[in-house]
């Protein structure tokens, strides 16, 4: 699923059919934005911008961990 802002096109690694119903599970993606990369939640949680994806990951991996 594509979606603009403004930088441009953001690639987005989720499945359309996903249940947005976590049952408190955070479940973590990276979107890429431009040059950066930034992670999300389903919980509605999204971490800074960062230039390496291992740091936007390692975001999430930390919001995941400490349970948002």
């Amino acid at each position: 699923m594509a979606q603009y802002s403004e930088l441009g096109p953001v690639q987005d690694d989720r499945d359309d059919d996903t249940d947005d119903d976590t049952d408190g599970e955070h479940r973590t993606t990276t979107v890429e934005q431009g040059r950066f990369c930034v992670a999300r939640c389903a919980c509605g949680w999204r971490g800074p911008a960062r230039r390496a994806r291992s740091a936007a990951r390692a975001d999430a991996e930390e919001h995941a961990a400490d349970g948002g």
